[in-house]
């Protein structure tokens, strides 16, 4: 039991009033390339990593 959790990278643009979820992966390259290429067309976005606490 000594895995680490795997992360969760979860890419948001944000749409006024409210920012929403455009992808969900465990894979960070993949959270940044699409996030570099939201940003280009001039769309905010922004990137959440999410890993869950191990138990004791």
């Amino acid at each position: 039991m000594t895995e680490k959790p795997a992360t969760t990278y979860i890419v948001s643009v944000f749409e006024k009033p409210h920012w929403r979820t455009i992808l969900t992966t465990k894979d960070k390259a993949e959270a940044g390339a699409l996030e570099q290429a939201m940003a280009q067309d001039g769309v905010k976005a922004q990137i959440e990593e999410i890993t869950p606490k191990t138990r004791r």
